[in-house]
């Protein structure tokens, strides 16, 4: 069975939110991180991962995103500041420059 996460992208500012489903998580915020993750997060530039949510089935991530993303964007915040209350980036330090790069030039090649 397949593992799955919700997470929540913000910008610089903090002041967009976006909230994704995927069943790897490191993978899919470096796709974000290299701005080749969705149209909305390269046209808002949201890289940084708020918050997230680890489920042991998929299926459970995906009921708990559609969930989220009906609540109001105030909840949202106080649902991430509840874990991260300075609004840091928590994969600050899973990705060099170097690597995010690397990965964006392999990516458009294809």
């Amino acid at each position: 069975m397949k593992h799955g996460h919700i997470y929540f992208l913000s910008n610089h500012h903090r002041s967009t939110l976006y909230i994704g489903v995927t069943s790897d998580l490191e993978r899919r915020v470096l796709e974000h991180k290299s701005g080749m993750g969705s149209s909305f997060t390269s046209k808002y530039n949201l890289t940084d991962l708020m918050y997230y949510e680890v489920f042991q089935e998929i299926e459970t991530a995906i009921k708990r995103e559609k969930q989220l993303k009906n609540w109001h964007k105030e909840w949202k915040w106080n649902l991430v500041k509840s874990q991260n209350p300075d609004l840091q980036d928590l994969a600050a330090e899973w990705f060099t420059k170097d690597h995010i790069k690397a990965f964006r030039d392999a990516e458009s090649s294809y």
